[in-house]
């Protein structure tokens, strides 16, 4: 037996009803999937069940990742990749009509999330994407303005994604159980948006720079990047707000203009 590692935020999942609910959020039936820290494959075997046209796995602990190449060596259609998933590259395992599910650790959730954000080929080839996260992370991910939760995460995800639901999994359904709730939310990337922001980066550089003083008004940050003309082109945009206070699309409208310097 494979006990869990405190150091990579192990977790392991062992209740077999929201396994099943997890799985059964999307249909996968021939579908190309990507499972990212499958842990013990409990969510794994579910998956497969559910007969994926083709199932990569990318698992950072060797003995987990392991024992899932030794239980599925002969099942061509599965691959295996003991990598750490922030220095992966998932783009070379990226195929068209992808499905990506992912038990993430809460210690790097946020980096692996705003990581499949950035994905060149997101809008082309994720299909759905089915998370799951402390409860306090995901209410920041698919709260909607205004709201006490948004912010940075929020005005990234609701730039390129749809929320579609959610559920909440008690930290009795673990093995250790965690201190905190979790939350498993079901994302589409949006097929079409009216801004175009060619890197999501600059979207995240444009919210770093105006969420650096989240209580003072945006009047003095603005100007690290836009000048005064390019601001005037920004209707509804007022220098009083503070960085809560403004809304997604105008952030979303810096970043357009941010980019056409």
């Amino acid at each position: 037996m494979i006990y869990p590692k405190k150091s990579l935020g192990q977790n392991f999942l062992i209740d077999n009803n929201i396994i099943k609910k997890i799985v059964n959020t999307v249909n996968i039936k021939n579908r190309n999937v990507i499972e990212i820290g499958p842990g013990n494959g409990a969510l794994t075997e579910e998956i497969i069940k559910k007969k994926q046209k083709s199932l990569k796995i990318i698992e950072k602990d060797i003995n987990l990742a392991n024992k899932l190449k030794e239980k599925y060596f002969k099942n061509k259609s599965i691959n295996i990749y003991n990598d750490d998933i922030l220095i992966f590259n998932i783009s070379k395992i990226l195929l068209k009509d992808t499905i990506i599910f992912g038990n993430l650790p809460y210690n790097i959730s946020s980096q692996i999330f705003v990581k499949i954000l950035r994905l060149k080929e997101f809008h082309l080839k994720i299909t759905d994407l089915i998370f799951m996260f402390q409860k306090e992370l995901g209410e920041k991910i698919i709260c909607r303005y205004p709201s006490s939760n948004y912010g940075r995460l929020s005005i990234l995800a609701n730039f390129r994604l749809n929320f579609i639901k959610k559920f909440y999994v008690s930290p009795n359904c673990f093995f250790p159980k965690p201190k905190v709730t979790s939350v498993v939310i079901y994302l589409k990337p949006k097929i079409n948006n009216s801004f175009n922001i060619q890197e999501i980066k600059n979207l995240e550089k444009v919210t770093n720079i105006l969420f650096s003083n989240k209580r003072k008004m945006i009047n003095k940050n603005i100007k690290k990047v836009l000048d005064n003309n390019e601001i005037k082109k920004i209707k509804d945009l007022r220098l009083n707000l503070r960085p809560a206070e403004v809304k997604p699309n105008i952030y979303y409208k810096i970043t357009e203009l941010f980019e056409n310097r």
